[in-house]
């Protein structure tokens, strides 16, 4: 009989550890969603992450043929700081922008103007750009590299700002690549949306 009880007493004792050690493995319910909630903010805050090189092209895939586009036309996203390239209602390439400072880019529909060119300096902000295209007020708005100076070496300050807030005085400043691209590729009368 004792050695009954004895038993009975370490099957229980078990039993209870048992049990404790369970409740101490699973998560309360409110554990969980805490788990959830920080392994969902790790992930979001992963896809924020982009790294952003104004050396390099913003997307790691060949730029699209423009001639071979049936219906090209480029938006601009002041609210993203992106400029989308699009065929249609398809999107073929984004690339990483800086719009005006304090809405100063013109917002509405316009074409790309005949004015272009590989260079220009302006005395009066102490700023110039590479690889320059007009689409408002013949050479005032205009799409261009991140800003040089007026030897035409780039501010790398400024340039940092690419793709994460609006830093210009109302142009659009895309990545060297990319603004090489635009100026050799998007032709003349084409529409640009700026939103």
């Amino acid at each position: 009989m004792k050695r009954v009880l004895q038993l009975f007493v370490v099957v229980v004792a078990l039993g209870v550890l048992g049990v404790a050690a369970h409740h101490l493995m699973t998560p309360t319910a409110s554990e969980h969603a805490a788990t959830q909630t920080t392994k969902k903010q790790t992930s979001q805050t992963k896809k924020k992450a982009v790294v952003i090189n104004w050396h390099k092209p913003s997307e790691n895939k060949p730029y699209p043929t423009w001639s071979k586009l049936d219906d090209p036309w480029v938006l601009v996203s002041t609210k993203h700081q992106r400029v989308y390239i699009k065929d249609g209602k398809k999107t073929v390439y984004t690339m990483f922008a800086s719009t005006g400072v304090n809405n100063s880019t013109p917002k509405g529909t316009f074409h790309i103007q005949a004015e272009r060119g590989d260079f220009f300096y302006n005395a009066n902000s102490k700023e110039g750009a590479h690889y320059w295209v007009s689409f408002k007020d013949h050479g005032i708005y205009l799409f261009h590299t991140v800003p040089t100076d007026a030897e035409g070496h780039y501010n790398v300050e400024e340039a940092n700002q690419l793709g994460k807030t609006a830093h210009s005085h109302g142009c659009v400043r895309l990545a060297v690549p990319d603004a090489k691209w635009f100026y050799e590729h998007v032709t003349y009368g084409t529409k640009v949306v700026v939103e």
